[in-house]
């Protein structure tokens, strides 16, 4: 099976798929909470048992319990939507032509083909502390079989960049950018089909459970907030991630917040450095039509440090997507 197969555009998934996933999550978070040895008799707690459990913490349902361990787990976070509108190089976009100055070119990776605009911020709609807030952010990846995606043993570097204009010469036009860029082919497959508009609005964001950080994280907040009665609390660490919780599975285009993952958590065991989403676009295909394909409709992370990130300096950031 070659490359292209594996990360080719396929059908939506079925929802038994969807569920097969989910399920496979829901087991990762049970091994890393230690809990291998629980009987599913254990896991499905009588109400009784539960109700039980929940006066002794002091609160009437389990629901109540998760919203307030998730909630000291917020954090503010730009949520994304994409819109159908006609922006400029000048402003937020999915897709499309961005700013190139006058006197630069688009980037290019180690051997020399040139990378194709995923997106492109003006910085100055980003809210957050710690993120520019002038300027514009761009996200440049190859148009290949892998999107930019590179596997151990591949030569090739500078499959994917982040580049970052403080200052914007408001004089280029769209037909000088256009004239820099390379022609593309019709049959290409490329995440993005077409050119949309980007709304940005400030929300906040609690840990999802595909971020490596969260069996920890809950384990330890429940601990601190009920220390008597979190062996029980704990004994089935599910009720903590709620299927009527959109943001429960990180899913969603947002810049900032928790990542969200169809397979696992890339910076566990070596890239934990990478400590900030810098941007996530996940797939889109609501309402008819592929607005946003990853593969098989997967979602694509930016990371950066959180020092590096005060300091603008993106030379240096995780990329990562996956799909079902």
């Amino acid at each position: 099976m070659s490359l292209f197969d594996i990360f080719r555009k396929k059908s939506n998934p079925s929802e038994e798929e969807k569920q097969s996933a989910m399920e496979e999550k829901k087991q990762e978070i049970a091994n890393r909470l230690k809990l291998d040895g629980i009987s599913e008799e254990k896991q499905s707690a009588t109400e009784e048992k539960k109700q039980e459990i929940h006066q002794k913490a002091g609160r009437h349902t389990v629901e109540e319990i998760r919203d307030e361990i998730l909630r000291k787990t917020e954090i503010p976070c730009m949520n994304i939507e994409l819109v159908d509108t006609e922006p400029s190089i000048f402003d937020s976009k999915a897709g499309g032509i961005g700013y190139i100055p006058r006197d630069g070119a688009a980037p290019v990776d180690s051997e020399g083909n040139q990378l194709r605009l995923l997106a492109q911020i003006d910085c100055s709609e980003i809210t957050l502390e710690d993120f520019p807030h002038r300027g514009l952010l761009q996200f440049w990846i190859l148009c290949d079989d892998s999107y930019g995606l590179i596997f151990e043993g591949d030569p090739r570097t500078n499959t994917y960049q982040v580049l970052y204009y403080p200052e914007v010469d408001r004089s280029v036009t769209a037909e000088e950018v256009q004239a820099k860029l390379a022609p593309m082919e019709e049959e290409v497959d490329f995440p993005v089909s077409g050119c949309f508009g980007l709304k940005l609005t400030e929300e906040t964001d609690h840990i999802s459970s595909t971020d490596y950080r969260f069996a920890e994280r809950i384990s330890a907040l429940v601990k601190e907030q009920y220390p008597e009665e979190a062996d029980d609390l704990l004994d089935d660490p599910f009720e903590f991630v709620s299927e009527d919780d959109a943001a429960g599975d990180g899913f969603g285009h947002k810049i900032g917040g928790y990542p969200g993952f169809t397979q696992y958590d890339p910076r566990e065991g070596g890239d934990e450095a990478y400590d900030v989403l810098l941007f996530q676009m996940d797939s889109d295909y609501e309402d008819g039509g592929d607005k946003v394909m990853w593969g098989d409709s997967g979602i694509c992370n930016f990371f950066i440090s959180r020092e590096k990130l005060k300091r603008c300096d993106f030379n240096d950031v995780c990329y990562n997507w996956d799909c079902y």
